[in-house]
């Protein structure tokens, strides 16, 4: 078949259908994903075109999957972080939706609570257990959207579904169809496609669903998801594990609408960002995510890191506050009791402070050096230096400078003789035997009594 595609502007071929292909076995791609060993990456060095979608946005599953791997949240607390959710949105809506679980009473208090606060964005939207029940109970709560979960690897067809392909393909249309009958749109959660035969039940499977969403014209949106995180972003690896590869054929092969596609991964193989920012490279609208990773076995797809690519693709934040990136890591800490890992990019305590006496004379000549951005202005965070054995008079001086606020003619250089009395102090407690870090307070108080003496003499 021959298209004429008016965002390349030539003809295109678009290929035939794909039908589903009903194995007696289950195919486990054994060549790749042997148990004893570790999963192979392999090339067969075909390459799809990159096709960003006009739009691009985030969804996030802090309260759905970020709930699953920690002790859940209150009611009051999930009312506050989706109301800074929306807030970090900015004006446009960048996080678009934001997904809860309605199993019990507190859950849906939780729901209740946020839709009160009547936010376009992020829509507030559900998970639920595929049966007409759980649709009632969606539809009464006022919820326009769910999700379903749709396994589609043969591991969780055979193994745990105990079907063949085309006896599940039945049984997930007509849970789809009594959804849509409820009067609630479906998200369907094509569980574990990166071990999917891609091409045997995957395709002809979203194939299906589009031709549901044609006859009836409610829009079925496919959640691909990398619930192993085995997705790969490099161009030319084999099926299923490219994400480049899974989101052109899903868009070209089985006819999915990039806003009906979205994007789930995991952080299992530190791939869970570059796989999301593939996604969006390829034809993927929406991408899920959890506050700070925050999910099943190594997490999701940090939300705060695809802010930032979000920025760093479009060249603009598109009116997003990211400075509550920070009081939302603020409230982590001080309100719900999670330690957020101290290297973890943008949130993390070390994320922009130094320790090493060069790396601290750089920013103090100028923080752009070693500085990733202006973390003050876009982060409400100043650079900060932690003063320990290694950072030297540029280290010291730059402390006294940001902890005491002083700008201009009062900053205090490296030589000044205040400085050089607290790096002498430094020295001796490194020289008797200390290996811990010099703390703000010692500091502050040290500081203070040599100011006071320098200003005596």
């Amino acid at each position: 078949m021959f298209i004429f595609n008016p965002k390349t502007n030539v003809i295109e071929r678009r290929e035939s259908v794909y039908p589903l292909q009903d194995v007696d076995k289950p195919n486990l791609y054994d060549n790749l994903y042997s148990y004893d060993e570790v999963p192979k990456i392999a090339f067969n060095h075909r390459i799809v075109p990159m096709d960003v979608p006009d739009e691009i946005w985030i969804t996030d599953t802090t309260f759905r999957d970020g709930q699953q791997s920690r002790e859940p949240y209150t009611v009051k607390q999930i009312a506050h972080i989706y109301k800074q959710l929306h807030r970090l949105g900015g004006p446009k809506g960048i996080i678009r939706q934001s997904e809860f679980f309605v199993y019990s009473k507190k859950d849906q208090d939780a729901v209740y609570k946020c839709m009160e606060m009547d936010y376009r964005f992020p829509e507030v939207t559900t998970w639920i257990r595929a049966n007409k029940k759980d649709f009632e109970l969606v539809k009464s709560i006022g919820v326009k959207e769910t999700g379903i979960l749709v396994s589609c690897s043969d591991y969780h067809i055979f193994y745990k579904m105990n079907m063949k392909r085309s006896e599940i393909m039945e049984h997930y249309l007509s849970i789809i169809r009594q959804c849509i009958e409820t009067g609630i749109k479906p998200r369907c959660h094509f569980e574990d496609i990166t071990r999917a035969d891609f091409y045997g039940f995957v395709v002809p499977f979203a194939s299906e669903l589009m031709k549901l969403y044609e006859e009836t014209g409610v829009p079925i949106k496919i959640r691909a998801c990398d619930t192993m995180g085995y997705g790969i972003d490099t161009p030319g690896v084999v099926m299923p594990r490219s994400v480049p590869g899974i989101i052109y054929g899903l868009h070209h092969y089985a006819g999915v609408p990039s806003h009906l596609l979205e994007w789930h991964g995991h952080n299992d193989f530190y791939r869970a960002v570059t796989n999301a920012t593939t996604a969006w490279l390829y034809g993927c609208c929406g991408v899920n995510t959890s506050l700070f990773g925050i999910g099943e076995r190594t997490g999701n797809t940090p939300l705060e890191a695809m802010v930032f690519e979000y920025a760093q693709l479009r060249g603009t934040l598109d009116g997003m506050n990211t400075t509550v990136i920070t009081e939302l890591a603020d409230y982590y800490r001080k309100e719900i009791g999670y330690d957020i890992p101290p290297m973890t990019p943008f949130v993390g305590e070390n994320f922009n402070l130094t320790r090493a006496g060069i790396h601290a004379d750089g920013i103090l000549k100028n923080e752009e050096i070693y500085n990733i951005f202006n973390t003050e202005l876009l982060l409400n965070r100043p650079v900060k230096i932690a003063v320990g054995k290694t950072s030297g008079l540029a280290g010291i001086a730059h402390w006294i400078n940001s902890y005491f606020k002083l700008e201009g003619d009062k900053k205090l250089g490296k030589q000044h003789p205040v400085v050089v009395k607290i790096k002498e102090w430094v020295d001796k407690q490194y020289d008797e035997g200390r290996v811990t870090q010099i703390s703000d307070m010692e500091l502050a108080k040290l500081a203070n009594t040599a100011m006071e003496k320098y200003m005596q003499e």
